[in-house]
């Protein structure tokens, strides 16, 4: 579930923005605008190996062909086919929620827009996918199994934070900062902190928002005064993924227990994506205190229709899209400790996000945490300090 930078990945971009525009009520010409901007980076089709496609069938043989980019089509065809057969639902629950794949942003929106295509596509993307991440996960799930409590992922943040050997594991060169640096250097405790994340099948809505919550609380709060307010590239997938998990909360095809084990997974995730950027402190300050560039343009209608009208590649539509969703479904728990985004941060949020965007400079800040990472970015107006 990393969200490195990665190839298949950046294969399906196009089509989240389309969807996400889609959903947030822009014009056919729009669309087509924004998809015509981002069109060029468009892998073509890759060639079909049909013997692999049948090699696919056999349980052992599937197994080994995990974790190849070069199988994407094959496993593509091959999921396609499967869906044909036995309808998405019991395809997901065969392959993904048994353990064995776990795409989670194009999944996310295949259900919500009930596309079977887009399931394929998420499926074969995961089972193409490197598989380091499981190294963490499945020992993480393993120790919250004798865990006594569950602590809050904020809680868990802060805890994080005030850990010295795992906040400063990922080293600024390190190419893959949660493989290369939180995996080499501090497993074991990250492992130690992420299985403290429990969710049991009867607080599920309330976790739900929980971890939209503090996804929004550590990315929105990863500032560096005095240097401009951008958003973290990394931090914010975190964000844009969490709207999809109110899908799968709605989902009756999804079993109560694999329910909260997407939802653990999608925490430690969290957790860990948050240590590999050197743990910043997220600065509520920052939020509350933050006045827009462009107050007669502020509201949350002006707000999406600015992201809607701003040419980009669609990460920073997914963002207001995910940080309007998680003001909603936090409502009914505001001012409970473990929510700290509350009342009106959510409104400065929004125009973070796209005041951020509009702003000189690189779109995003990445990795926050590192003072390297704010040496290309200018510095505030005396009048924003």
């Amino acid at each position: 579930m990393s969200f490195e930078s990665d190839s298949i990945l950046e294969l399906h971009h196009i089509v989240h923005h389309v969807l996400t525009l889609y959903a947030l009520g822009a014009s056919p010409e729009q669309i087509q605008s924004h998809y015509n901007n981002n069109k060029s980076y468009q892998r073509p089709p890759q060639p079909l190996d049909d013997k692999v496609v049948q090699d696919l069938n056999d349980y052992k043989k599937f197994q080994q062909y995990l974790g190849n980019e070069k199988y994407y089509h094959d496993y593509l065809v091959f999921f396609g086919r499967e869906i044909d057969k036995k309808g998405y639902e019991k395809v997901i629950n065969e392959y993904l929620l048994k353990g064995f794949l776990h795409p989670i942003i194009h999944l996310g929106f295949a259900l919500e827009f009930n596309q079977p295509a887009l399931v394929a596509e998420a499926l074969a993307q995961a089972a193409a996918h490197d598989t380091y991440m499981s190294k963490f996960f499945l020992p993480a799930e393993k120790a919250a199994a004798t865990e006594e409590r569950s602590k809050s992922l904020v809680e868990l943040l802060d805890e994080i934070r005030a850990d010295q050997k795992l906040s400063t594991a990922a080293h600024w060169n390190d190419g893959n900062k949660i493989r290369d640096g939180i995996l080499i250097r501090a497993p074991d405790e990250m492992i130690t902190y992420a299985s403290q994340y429990k969710v049991s099948e009867n607080e599920l809505e309330e976790k739900t928002a929980e971890m939209t919550n503090a996804a929004v609380y550590f990315t929105g709060g990863a500032q560096h005064p005095p240097k401009q307010v951008k958003i973290d590239f990394y931090y914010m997938h975190c964000v844009n993924c969490s709207i999809f998990f109110s899908v799968f909360l709605k989902a009756p095809w999804i079993s109560d227990k694999n329910k909260v084990r997407l939802l653990e997974w999608k925490g430690r995730n969290d957790l860990a994506l948050y240590a590999s950027r050197r743990s910043p402190k997220p600065l509520l300050d920052e939020i509350q205190n933050y006045k827009p560039v462009k107050p007669q343009q502020s509201s949350w209608d002006a707000v999406i229709e600015r992201m809607i009208s701003h040419e980009d590649d669609g990460h920073g539509i997914k963002l207001v899209r995910a940080i309007r969703h998680g003001q909603e479904i936090c409502k009914p728990y505001d001012g409970k400790p473990s929510f700290r985004v509350r009342n009106g941060m959510w409104d400065k949020l929004g125009n973070i996000a796209i005041d951020s965007v509009e702003n000189s400079g690189d779109t995003w800040v990445r990795s926050a945490g590192f003072d390297e990472a704010w040496e290309n970015f200018e510095d505030r107006p005396r009048a924003q300090l």
